[in-house]
Order: structure tokens, then sequence, then C-alpha cells
């Protein structure tokens, strides 16, 4: 059975048993930021536990289905083995109060046994908790018994209790479905959590004292599932591992026949980081030295090196399963970049350059150098390279510091203002000519000039300079207000003012706007002031440079004439 026929017959299953199939929502998740990807089936319907959303309106019934992209990094090290990935697919059945143990265990089973056509090895229960309202899940061994199920094992909080991702949310006990793989061993294939509780604490802190943490009961009681897509295929087709189904063997066999030093792991975790780095380049992530970018970058970077190590004789392009052509650019830039930096990174390594000095001055990745030096047996002084990230850091707070503050010389001076609200323009427009990816990186302002540092991955050309050139005249020629107003954070988020300096900000916000309204306003941004009353005072703005500063990172100094 192909991985296609298996996917088809999982969502037609479930569809012909009260479900609604929803498509797989973005790996970037929408409106939480508890986690930087999307990394379960349940996140896009976390809204739905705890009742701050209908499912019965949105989806027409109490049920869904769905086939979630994943990314999951923390056992990155681990793959190349036969069943880690960073990039998954996570089958999925939910209800939201519309059905609870009894037949999500019996959907399950039906799956399994009759739809696959697998025996179950056994099942794994919850076996409770003393002095806590979590209680042994008799309920499930009743069902479990009543299909025939004689192998149930009971395990505690660590394997057999789900959630709460984040800082809060829902949580409950969970049943596992083991099956054996080719090779005989029993493998978990199928995780079904009964969302029962609310936690307002995180799952560390439940773990750790459980019975100190706050836990209510749910308004109604729910249903998450999560069985991976590529460890199903890999016993359904009989293979031995992952890389041997029929999802990475076009990958896999194009790797072998264009390597000279063939090494299977190494030819494993090239094929999982490019299927990985696709997905999120398709879903709006570009690589980065920061938040998700720095995920991807280092995914690329590790595929780049892997590449080299196995003599790959084809470009990593040729093994993207997609079509669009803006992913292949991004991937190839990358490639262009990294290639550098490795050349130069892999000298001074051979130098034995310090670890920190690889990071600081070339760019090289502390991963990289660990990987690199357990390869030659050598050891890399960890507590060393974070005692002087410590101190870099430090210094890029004070910095931080000074840039909160518009990177002012002298912030009492009416030419450092005119220039701070120039810089504010400036900022704009270039989101407006280059696209909101880029982000500000710096910024400092004394009486002869502004200096402002933006990620962008490319020279602008002359024509972009005269086009930014001329918004911001544009704009201060049109005499716009400049205004002040304080809210709270989550307001200052939600109508999109731009924020570069993460938790340094209070709850309460004070954000500059240029333009007659808030809604209509040109520009909005985080900021302590202070700023010209209107864009008439500034004077006529001209780019004098525009340059690179480091890898990623571009430059522009401007003179107000």
């Amino acid at each position: 059975m192909s991985s296609i026929e298996i996917r088809s017959k999982f969502l037609e299953f479930f569809e012909k048993n009260g479900h609604t199939i929803v498509p797989s929502s973005s790996l970037i998740p929408k409106d939480d930021d508890s986690v930087l990807f999307t990394t379960a089936g349940m996140q896009q319907f976390k809204d739905y536990y705890t009742d701050k959303k209908d499912a019965q309106s949105d989806f027409h019934s109490k049920n869904t289905v769905s086939i979630q992209k994943c990314i999951r990094t923390s056992d990155i090290d681990e793959v190349g083995d036969s069943s880690h990935l960073t990039f998954f697919e996570m089958f999925g059945n939910f209800s939201f109060g519309g059905y609870y143990k009894e037949n999500a265990i019996k959907y399950a089973y039906e799956f399994i046994t009759r739809e696959m056509a697998l025996d179950i090895s056994y099942i794994t229960v919850f076996k409770g908790l003393e002095n806590s309202p979590i209680k042994k899940d008799e309920e499930s061994i009743k069902v479990w018994k009543s299909l025939g199920i004689k192998d149930i094992r009971e395990e505690g909080m660590e394997d057999v209790f789900w959630g709460p991702t984040g800082s809060s949310g829902p949580c409950g006990p969970t049943t596992e479905i083991y099956c054996k793989d080719n090779k005989g061993k029993d493998l978990e294939i199928w995780n079904i959590v009964f969302n029962e509780f609310y936690c307002y604490s995180s799952r560390e802190q439940l773990l750790e004292s459980p019975q100190t943490v706050r836990l209510e009961s749910l308004s109604f009681k729910g249903i998450d599932t999560g069985m991976g897509l590529e460890r199903l295929v890999m016993i359904i087709q009989k293979v031995d591992n992952i890389y041997d189904t029929d999802i990475f063997k076009s990958a896999m066999n194009k790797i072998k026949e264009n390597s000279d030093k063939w090494d299977i792991k190494g030819a494993r975790i090239i094929a999982d980081h490019i299927r990985a780095s696709t997905s999120l380049i398709e879903d709006g992530v570009i690589p980065s030295n920061t938040d998700r970018g720095y995920i991807l970058r280092r995914l690329l970077r590790r595929a780049i090196r892997y590449a080299k190590t196995i003599d790959l004789k084809i470009d990593l392009i040729e093994l993207v399963d997609n079509d669009k052509v803006e992913i292949k650019e991004e991937i190839r830039k990358e490639i262009e970049r990294f290639e550098k930096t490795l050349e130069i990174g892999l000298r001074e390594f051979e130098k034995g350059r310090d670890a920190f000095i690889l990071y600081s001055s070339y760019g090289f990745p502390l991963e990289l150098a660990m990987e690199l030096a357990k390869e030659k047996g050598i050891s890399i002084d960890v507590d060393k390279f974070n005692e002087e990230m410590k101190k870099h850091q430090e210094l890029s707070r004070s910095g931080a510091l000074q840039k909160f503050k518009g990177g002012l010389a002298d912030a009492d001076d009416p030419i450092i203002i005119k220039y701070h609200t120039a810089t504010h323009l400036l900022h704009q427009a270039l989101c407006d000519i280059l696209g909101d990816g880029i982000a500000q990186k710096g910024s400092n302002i004394t009486k002869e000039r502004l200096r402002f540092d933006f990620s962008f991955d490319r020279k602008m050309t002359d024509e972009e300079k005269v086009k930014v050139e001329d918004i911001v005249n544009n704009k201060i020629r049109e005499n716009l207000y400049v205004k002040n107003i304080v809210m709270s954070r989550d307001e200052a988020e939600k109508i999109g003012a731009k924020h570069f300096f993460g938790d340094k900000y209070g709850d309460e916000i004070s954000i500059y706007y240029i333009g007659d309204t808030l809604e209509n306003a040109y520009s909005k941004e985080f900021c302590g002031g202070p700023h010209v009353g209107n864009t008439g005072e500034i004077g006529k703005f001209k780019i004098q440079k525009e340059e690179a500063v480091a890898g990623g990172i571009r430059r522009i100094k401007a003179v107000l004439q």
C-alpha cells in the first residue's frame, strides 16, 4: 500500500464516521507564540478545547480529522537512525465534546486492525497519580479488554500524560498503540489523548510537582490523537526504516547514485533536512540568525555540510520535491552564503581556532563545530563558549538599550529629533519596497547623519534606493502629523506596530505613529520618542550609502539637507 493510499484511507475512514476533513495548518502557528513551529495536529484546534471557538459553527461538526505538517528539532541529533525526522506529517482525529474514550479507542482499533490489517502488540494506559484529581484510566482498560486486547501496560505521567504545550493549556491522560516493525521491534504508532483538564502551569512544572499545580476540569471532554504517517508507512510497507519507504525513495536513490563517499546516515540527514527546509520556506520562513529563520538556516547548513562529507555530485536543489521557483532560489542563495562561511570556517577550525571566535568572527555555528570536533575525537569547551557568549550578549544588550532610545546621541537636539522621525519613515519605506520580511537590526543617529541596519540578503539596486528616497520625501512633503499613544502590549501588537526588542518592553507600550489616525497611519512603531510634530519639519532626505554589515544584514547611511 502506497503512502498516498494510506493518506486517503485515513481521511475517508474518519469522514464516513462523522468527521470534517480540515486541511493542514501552516508550520508557523497562527496566534500562538508558545512554540516556534507547529509540532502537533491539535495546535490549530487548541481554542476549540477551551470553548474559545465553536467547532460546530466552524466545521459543521464537533469532530474533525487532519493530516498536519509538523516540525520538531528537539531530536535533531537522532535524525539519520531508523525512525527520527525533523519534518513529519501527523494523522489526527479530534473531538470537541462529540465523543470520548470508548469511541476514540474503537475508531483507532478498527482503523489499525481492519483498514491497515495490522496486529496490535500492546497498549499503554495511565496508571494514575496519588493525591491528585488525575486518576487511573479504568475506562480505557475496560474498552481495550472488550476489544480482545490482553497486553495492557500501565505507565506514569512522563509517558502517558500529554500537555500542556507552552505555559498553560489543555491536558490529559493518553493511551498508546504499539505495533511491530519489520524487525519485530515494538513501535509506538498512535497516541490518543483524552483532554480532560486545563493546566495553569507548564508541562515541566506539572511533571515536577503535579500535586501543586492548578488543574481545572474542561467544560467538555475532548479527543486529540496523533499518528506519524512515516512510521505507519514503514510498518505497512514492511521496510526496516522510514527512509526506505516510498516517501523518501526518490531522494535517497538520487543521493546514492550521485555520491562518491556513500554514508547512510549522512544521506538520510540530507534527505530529511531538505524536505523540512522546503516545507518551511513554502510556509514563509526565510533563513536568518534568529528564531524560525535560524532553525531553517541550521537545517540547510547541516545538509550542505553532509553533502560535502559524502561528496555529493548534484546540487541539493535537485532534491527539492517542489516546483516553486522561489523555494529553490531561497535554498540556492543559502548554499552560496554558506559555501563561503564553510570554506573559511573549516580552514580556521583546522588551525585550532576557539569555537567562539569561529562563531563571532566567521559565523560558524557552535553545533557544526561540535560535530566536527566529535568526528576528529577532540572536545570543545562549551562552558567557555557560553561564558564568551554571555559577555557578547551583555555588550549587545547595552547596544540594544541605546537602540531602544532610537540610537540618539543627544535626544534633546532638534536636528537629532528630525533624524529620528526620518528613521521611522525610512524603515517603513524599506518595507514598502523590499517587503515586510525585513527587520530592523540597529539604528544610530548623530547630528550629521542617520545609520539604519536591517535584515536583507542582497545589495539594493539603484532603482530601489531611489524609490525609498522618493517615498520618504513624499511623506515629508505631505506634512503628516507624528503622534504618540500608550496602550497595552497586546493591543500594540494587534495594530501591527513594529517592534524588535521582545521582553524589554513592559505591559504598557508607547507607540509613535505618522498620519492622521492610528488606523490610516503610514508608520507605527514601539518607541519612546522624541519626534517632530509633523514630517514637514524634517527637510529633504538623501541616501548616501547602502552597504553590507554582515551576512544577511545591510546598512543605510542617510542625511537631511
